[in-house]
Formats: structure tokens, sequence, C-alpha cells
């Protein structure tokens, strides 16, 4: 099940403050509250902004450390197929595949 910040074009959505609509006309006095309004969204859309930096520099460390250890595991694995291959050792030949004859 999908969360809401999985569904796509969700943060899209446009505030009612963004939209341009209002329950009220506008009306002179108003300023200083759109003012305020626009500098809690201008605060909140920058803490938004370094919560996902930090959380990018997380995953892009944690991708580092996958390719670390996949190219130290890829290293080991191939030091192995070589000491195979120089030792002449050959896999076990198998007596391949059980068939049987199915009559209908």
């Amino acid at each position: 099940m999908r969360g809401v910040s999985e569904v796509s074009g969700l943060r899209g959505i446009k505030t009612m403050y963004s939209g341009g609509k209002r329950s009220i006309p506008r009306v002179q006095s108003s300023a200083y509250l759109d003012l305020y309004i626009l500098k809690k969204e201008k605060e909140r859309l920058g803490k938004e902004i370094y919560i996902l930096d930090k959380r990018k520099e997380g995953i892009q460390k944690r991708l580092d450390d996958i390719d670390k250890d996949m190219n130290k595991l890829q290293q080991v694995e191939d030091k192995r197929k070589e000491e195979r291959v120089s030792q002449g050792v050959k896999k076990p030949e198998g007596k391949g595949w059980k068939t049987m004859d199915l009559r209908y």
C-alpha cells in the first residue's frame, strides 16, 4: 500500500494561499496577515529543503557504502575464480537430468 508521499503529483497541489482563493475579499489591512502567511510558508519550505538535503546526503552515503562492499565482494569472487582456474579444478560433472517416460 502506497503512502501519501508516494502518490505522484500530490506534492504539487497548491495551498489555498498559493492558489489565490480566499473566503473573503481582500482588504487593505490584510497585507500584514498576507506577509505573515508568506513568511511562515517560506520558513516551512526552507525547513523541508534542509530535511531533503540531509536525507539525500544519507542516501548517497549509503549508496557509496554499498558500491564499496560490492566491489570488495567482486574482487574476492574474482580471486577465487582465478585460483580454481589456476589449480585446474573442474566442476564435477553430474549425471545430468533424470528422465522418465510418461504415457498417457
